[in-house]
């Protein structure tokens, strides 16, 4: 087990040892203010540029659309969950708007 301390991934604030790794070497570091934050919002943490997105659950659940993917999020409300994505707007706008585009053309069909 590695007994590193790091700074936080999501408010790039605080030093912590609360860790996991998410790939070979790869560690995600996430203090216990953040962790409490996961009760009451959705966290994305971007893995290509490391930029965390915090959202309220109840706003995130009522904007979408998806049945399915609001069916996910209404199970994982009463849970403490960061997510990793590959990528964000931040980092790749084009390819995140041409992934959006690919999503309306499919969903227009």
């Amino acid at each position: 087990m590695n007994d590193s301390i790091g700074k936080c991934n999501i408010c790039k604030d605080v030093y912590t040892s609360t860790h996991v790794e998410v790939a070979p070497g790869i560690l995600v570091y996430v203090c216990g203010s953040c962790l409490e934050k996961a009760k009451d919002n959705f966290i994305w943490l971007c893995m290509s540029c490391g930029k965390a997105y915090l959202r309220p659950k109840k706003l995130v659940i009522n904007r979408v659309k998806d049945y399915e993917l609001k069916r996910a999020y209404m199970l994982c409300e009463d849970m403490q969950i960061i997510q990793g994505i590959d990528m964000c707007i931040s980092c790749n706008p084009e390819k995140i708007l041409d992934y959006m585009e690919a999503q309306q053309t499919a969903m227009e069909c």
